[in-house]
């Protein structure tokens, strides 16, 4: 990946927030990388070199920064948007595919080989997938250090490490202090919650329209799964290792999130996804650029900058939606999948013993792991929510419960089974194009449902929806064409944002 020398640097020299996370700052003099924005002075030219990822700065022998913490800056719009191989690659590094099937099980969901992946990351990103996973690693455990009281080969393992050698080395090398003096230097506050609840900032690029946001999903939001109370938007969540809730607060230039885990290995997933349903990686003044051009939608790019594109946890759930929501209303949309919920809502976790051990056989040694913490609702004093059901679930669901026609009924039925034997991957690290092909050959499936999938599951940020009614109301109310045939070919100028235009004709509605 090419980085300009000069961009770069006028941007680190004006501390430019936008730009965190877009690349990072080396500083040879100090063996220090930071982000664009770091309030230090201005390391001389001479001193500087400019990284594509944090996991490229660290392997060139560098540490964090311990004054803008470069490790905790949001990550980079290019590979939240991007389509290819590489996009694919950190979407799903970051899902922890790397810490749970390792670089043979990455190769394999992206269709390549190991050692071709390996060439292109390290072309693009300066860094391989196993340096990936491990900045990403690194991160996971500082944020278990500083915000739990979990012992420190606790820690590790949650993090994804393979030993407690491995974690302390890998500590001290980015971070350059060892894990005790960051728990010390930090003087971590329990969190209120309970144990296996941690509260930590998700930094986004601002500006934030959080109003946008918490009302989009408010309006779609199914009893028992999700809620929107007092500017907190909380979900129930389904992680590799067990069940989880979200609880994301809005606020000046980060969301809080507070996260219940039944096993902390489970944290790095859960970030992730609740980066990705809020969008926090997006770029809004490229968005908002583009979009302000046509004179249609400048006011209300004015009126109400950084409006993001409300995304996914689970892109089964996600399809399930946009099948019920066939010309149904929102409301009628979601009075139905209550009524599917309602018969297979999931048990919330039991109470249980928390923080016993287990002996694990990793990378052939003898190692400790925590056992999940079944005891959470009980620290926080209240119900879980649950996460959506499973494509197994729904597959096992009687005819009468699901209360809709029989077509719609049969394509929920086809896409259950698709997803449930694996040939169809709705994950934010899967193909697009191929995942809408695929969609499209299924009975029921047509263009509205496949782009709203591809839009809201699969993240694509160029997806128009000109047979949507509400589309083409707002259309309409902001005096542009409003027939599927003329708003197509008018909405070329949105290009490569048309998903952002469909969100604003929305709420123009």
């Amino acid at each position: 990946m090419e980085l300009d020398f000069e961009r770069c640097y006028r941007a680190v020299d004006s501390r430019d927030q936008r730009f965190d996370g877009w690349f990072y700052t080396g500083v040879t003099s100090t063996g220090i990388y930071c982000r664009p924005s770091c309030p230090a002075m201005t390391p001389k030219r001479q001193n500087v070199r400019f990284f594509p990822s944090a996991a490229a700065a660290q392997t060139a022998g560098l540490r964090a920064c311990r004054r803008c913490r470069p490790d905790a800056a949001p990550g980079s719009p290019q590979w939240d948007v991007r389509a290819d191989v590489v996009g694919r690659a950190m979407r799903l590094i970051a899902d922890g595919v790397v810490d749970r099937d390792g670089i043979p099980g990455l190769a394999a969901r992206l269709g390549y080989t190991e050692r071709h992946l390996h060439r292109m990351l390290r072309a693009e990103m300066g860094a391989g997938p196993l340096a990936l996973a491990r900045a990403q690693r690194a991160q996971t455990a500082r944020t278990l250090i500083e915000t739990t009281g979990l012992g420190m080969a606790e820690v590790a393992f949650a993090a994804g490490f393979g030993s407690v050698r491995q974690f302390n080395d890998t500590v001290r090398e980015v971070f350059g202090a060892a894990p005790s003096e960051l728990r010390t230097a930090r003087r971590r506050c329990p969190a209120p919650g309970g144990a296996g609840t941690i509260t930590l900032r998700l930094a986004y690029r601002p500006p934030l329209h959080a109003e946008a946001l918490l009302d989009f999903l408010a309006l779609r939001a199914l009893p028992g799964v999700e809620e929107v109370r007092d500017g907190t938007y909380r979900r129930g969540l389904r992680l590799p290792h067990g069940a989880g809730e979200a609880a994301l607060a809005p606020a000046e230039g980060h969301v809080t999130a507070t996260l219940r885990l039944t096993d902390m290995r489970d944290l790095a997933p859960a970030v992730a996804r609740c980066r990705r349903l809020l969008d926090l990686d997006a770029d809004p003044t490229a968005v908002d650029g583009t979009l302000a051009t046509d004179p249609a939608l400048a006011g209300v790019v004015a009126a109400e900058p950084g409006v993001r594109l409300p995304r996914s946890v689970d892109g089964f759930e996600m399809a399930v939606r946009a099948i019920v929501g066939q010309q149904v209303s929102v409301r009628s949309a979601r009075t139905t999948l209550t009524r599917l919920l309602t018969h297979l809502r999931p048990p919330a976790p039991g109470p249980g013993p928390a923080g016993v051990d287990q002996e694990v056989s990793t990378a052939g040694e003898r190692s400790r792991e925590p056992k999940p913490l079944d005891q959470l609702a009980e620290g926080a004093g209240r119900a879980w929510l649950s996460g959506f059901p499973t494509a197994e679930e729904v597959l096992g669901v009687p005819d009468e419960v699901f209360g809709m026609p029989v077509g719609r009924r049969e394509t929920i039925r086809g896409l259950a089974r698709a997803v449930a034997d694996g040939s169809l991957d709705l994950a934010p690290g899967g193909d697009r194009e191929e995942t809408v092909r695929r969609l499209l050959a299924l009975p029921g499936i047509g263009p509205w449902t496949a782009g709203y999938v591809a839009m809201r599951a699969l993240g694509d940020p160029d997806v128009l929806l000109p047979t949507d009614l509400a589309v083409r109301r707002g259309a309409a109310a902001l005096g542009l064409p409003d027939a599927p045939t003329t708003l197509d070919p008018y909405a070329d100028r949105w290009r490569p944002w048309r998903s952002y235009a469909v969100i604003r004709l929305w709420r123009a509605a």
